[in-house]
């Protein structure tokens, strides 16, 4: 590493210690690849370290990470989103180069986009009139996610001004666009308040999003739908609060689960993830960042409800379809506008153009929520193209007796593994 010529040896010293040791080990495990990540401790690392793994879309399928005074030891088991070690040289030396940088934070450029942020009670075609005061606004969507949950919507939209096709600076023209957009998440009947505001903060994409829904409150009523198992236990002994959770294993889902985790103001010192099949059970051990473990009931259950709602925000519904297609002006206001007409509601969206192509996913119900027709489905791709708009998942049917008979069996399995746990980390002197 070439140093700046400005440095004297006790700067670099400090930039050596606080930068992250990286080791990459491919032959110590059959089927994963190994990640090992040594550096100082400061709050809000592990998740710019797991950040950086999910943007690479690598999935975790196990991980343990220990916090010892000022410094941190991560372990990850990863591979490539189809279970695949990973082999490529150049793959591999952008992780190692990701992850030493991460000390000093990742976050998406913004620069000539303007960013827009919206919340609100969430129904059918509500994304079509949102693209179409754009589109009638003159206004280019570059880049969005849109995330629904509990009847609440949330997104981060990123768009140019057609006439200038750099970020919108018409003060005049933001101002319009922020009361048209909140009259349409208003609606008819919002007891709670819409809110769009222009950001001017540089945040990634998905934390954002789950800090949107978070201040939303959309966590207040998890109770329908598969939900995760999710305990709280306190070991007072060590002054540690345990957050045990046995789920679905899916994509990010260590993510979603640490971002909450960070962002409710939690330190994570210790943690172990193990996925096995479809299944995953992480389990964590944390304090508030005075040092001390949740102290009261209440607390216990708004860790617990705010966690399954993380958890659940990203939990796939309905048939993903995907649209590519050379972008033009007002294609997500045509498209979804079709989706509308159709009686498709969209309950998650990805969005993005890149050289002219616009590359969007969406996740696509029924109107009342339910698995979409698969006639239905075909109607709509005709009407918007067949070879643009592709069907790449069908939705999970889930079956309610097989899951309440597993429910007791995930409890006795989460208890023998926080036992087991703190046995292995030399918190108690039996696990049995």
């Amino acid at each position: 590493m070439e140093w700046p010529t400005y440095l004297d040896e006790y700067e670099k010293l400090l930039i050596r210690m606080s930068t992250p040791r990286v080791m990459i080990d491919n032959a110590g495990c059959s089927n994963s690849t190994r990640l090992t990540i040594d550096s100082a401790r400061k709050h809000g690392i592990l998740l710019e370290a797991i950040q950086v793994l999910t943007d690479l879309n690598l999935s975790i399928k196990k991980a343990y990470i220990c916090s010892d005074g000022r410094w941190f030891m991560d372990v990850f088991h990863v591979t490539d989103l189809n279970g695949n070690k990973l082999t490529d040289e150049s793959v591999l030396g952008c992780i190692e180069e990701s992850l030493e940088t991460v000390h000093y934070g990742r976050s998406k450029s913004i620069d000539g986009l303007t960013a827009l942020e919206l919340t609100g009670t969430d129904r059918v075609g509500l994304l079509s009139e949102v693209f179409a005061v754009l589109s009638n606004l003159r206004c280019n969507v570059v880049d969005a996610k849109v995330w629904t949950h509990n009847g609440r919507i949330a997104s981060l939209i990123y768009l140019t001004d057609d006439d200038s096709g750099c970020s919108v600076e018409d003060s005049e023209k933001l101002e319009k666009m922020e009361g048209m957009l909140r009259n349409v998440l208003r609606g008819d009947n919002d007891i709670r308040s819409a809110k769009t505001s222009v950001s001017l903060a540089v945040t990634h994409m998905e934390r954002r999003l789950h800090q949107m829904m978070f201040a939303d409150r959309d966590y207040d009523c998890n109770v329908c739908g598969d939900v995760p198992l999710v305990l709280v236990q306190n070991y007072l002994e060590k002054d540690y609060s345990v957050v045990s959770i046995h789920c679905k294993d899916r994509n990010k889902l260590l993510f979603d689960v640490v971002c909450t985790l960070t962002d409710m103001g939690y330190v994570v010192f210790h943690a172990t993830v193990d996925t096995s099949g479809d299944r995953a059970s992480l389990e964590f051990f944390i304090r508030h960042m005075d040092g001390t473990p949740i102290n009261s009931e209440a607390e216990k259950q708004r860790v617990i409800l705010c966690i399954v709602a993380a958890i659940k925000r990203r939990a796939s519904q309905g048939v993903r379809l995907e649209l590519c297609t050379v972008d033009k002006k007002g294609l997500l206001a045509d498209v979804t506008r079709t989706f509308r007409e159709n009686g498709l509601n969209v309950v998650r969206a990805e969005i993005s153009t890149s050289m002219g192509t616009a590359r969007n996913v969406f996740y696509v119900t029924d109107a009342m929520g339910n698995a979409a027709d698969e006639k239905l489905i075909d109607s709509v791709r005709h009407k918007i193209g067949v070879s643009s708009l592709k069907v790449k998942e069908l939705p999970l049917i889930y079956h309610d007796k097989g899951e309440r008979e597993e429910a007791t069996a995930m409890i006795w399995s989460i208890g023998n593994m926080v036992r087991r746990n703190l046995y292995n980390l030399g918190l108690i002197k039996s696990c049995y």
